[in-house]
């Protein structure tokens, strides 16, 4: 009996230990998925720089004909 009671504590030990872990893995993962659409984003307007300058342009040239 005394060695199930032994069992017991380690298991709900172990659970115990191992839940609060997870909070440390959903941490890394927000990190690294904020770090790909870092990646994307640098991408995508490094791709798209001269339609987004000819779109800056066109603001800025509507704007300064009001």
């Amino acid at each position: 009996m005394n060695q199930l009671r032994k069992l017991s504590a380690y298991v709900a030990a172990k659970s115990f230990y191992l839940r609060r872990r997870e909070g440390g893995q959903g941490t890394t993962e927000y990190a690294v998925l904020v770090g790909v659409l870092v990646v994307i984003a640098v991408v995508a307007i490094t791709l798209f720089k001269p339609k987004i300058e000819e779109l800056w342009n066109a603001i800025a040239t509507g704007i300064n004909g009001l």
